[in-house]
């Protein structure tokens, strides 16, 4: 969407609102990181609290141990080395952004040893250190702690964000190993403004409603007809429809499963990541009875396997009434999350 050099950004007012975040910054960061600002900007509701991170291992995860001890944040955000961290800090909400859970050999593989120079400044006016053997000993004896005691509580609390293109950190199998809440996302080891809004934004949306017991109106958008053109490319306005639902509704994807052909369903898994990306995850029904499901709007196309039996609000996408995305944009917008 908006990129950094835009004087405007798209703004989340009711996210997370009344709520504190705690944000861990990476290897060579502080506190006062772009990501921080962006997060700050974005989340206006929200308090976010972004500690300058020691440079002994030890002594940082002190000291984020005792400001969740005083802060009691509702969420944990950390990136790189701070999604190591913040993996060891039990019983929070957090998300971890390609986590470097084996920051030690990391140091090593990229050549990281000598002057190391901060990307951003800091609070206590450090400007660079030295990564010494010793110390990054100390960074790969931190790591070892990972993964251990997690109960299946801990698991629910817990995602990780892997970036595709990251040629840093490459930890997704290994999260996988203890976590369920494993995702993928179209980008690399820095985060930018289209990967805090398109993927950061709506775990974070889905951690707030859980948090609150938050049941939000069910849509049911069917691929079908209505999402993916005859040459497999989203339709028009699709994107832009998707997005603003998302603010207000849990989103489905819809798609037919058809008895003869097995590679369909994987066909539709790979779309929907493809074109809608982590606000898609775990979102996509097969289905050849549209008529038992259960929610408040179907978005279909089609006529077929029960879409006409839906027991809600059923919108014919094709219609005279709505016959594009827009109109859709249109409907919905006046209903404002109804």
């Amino acid at each position: 969407m908006q990129n950094t050099d835009n004087a405007y950004i798209k703004t989340y007012p009711d996210l997370m609102a009344g709520k504190k975040i705690m944000y861990v910054h990476g290897f060579g960061s502080s506190g006062q990181s772009g990501t921080v600002a962006r997060l700050r900007e974005m989340l206006t509701g929200a308090d976010v609290i972004a500690p300058d991170l020691p440079i002994h291992p030890v002594e940082a995860m002190e000291l984020l141990k005792r400001m969740c001890e005083v802060e009691r944040p509702d969420l944990i955000i950390g990136t790189s080395m701070g999604g190591m961290y913040a993996e060891m800090l039990r019983g929070y909400d957090r998300i971890l952004l390609n986590p470097a859970f084996r920051i030690g050999d990391d140091i090593l593989k990229h050549n990281m040893l000598g002057k190391v120079t901060f990307y951003s400044p800091r609070s206590d006016g450090m400007k660079e250190f030295m990564m010494t053997k010793q110390l990054q000993a100390e960074y790969q004896e931190m790591s070892e702690h990972c993964f251990s005691g997690i109960t299946a509580d801990e698991q629910k609390k817990v995602w990780g964000l892997f970036g595709l293109e990251d040629p840093v950190v490459h930890t997704y199998d290994l999260f996988a190993a203890h976590y369920r809440q494993a995702l993928h996302f179209h980008g690399e080891h820095r985060m930018n403004d289209g990967v805090l809004i398109h993927s950061v934004m709506p775990v974070i949306r889905w951690i707030d409603d859980c948090q609150h017991g938050r049941q939000r109106g069910i849509v049911y958008i069917c691929i079908e007809e209505t999402m993916m053109g005859r040459d497999g490319r989203p339709l028009p306005s699709l994107l832009k429809a998707y997005r603003l639902l998302l603010e207000y509704y849990d989103v489905r994807i819809v798609a037919s499963l058809p008895t003869n052909d097995t590679d369909y369903a994987r066909q539709m898994q790979e779309w929907t990541f493809e074109t809608l990306g982590v606000a898609s995850y775990d979102r996509l029904i097969l289905t050849n009875r549209k008529d038992l499901l259960y929610g408040d709007y179907l978005i279909d196309g089609l006529d077929t396997n029960g879409s006409t039996d839906f027991m809600s609000t059923r919108i014919d996408f094709g219609s005279d009434t709505f016959k594009t995305w827009d109109d859709i944009i249109e409907y919905f917008g006046r209903l404002g999350g109804q």
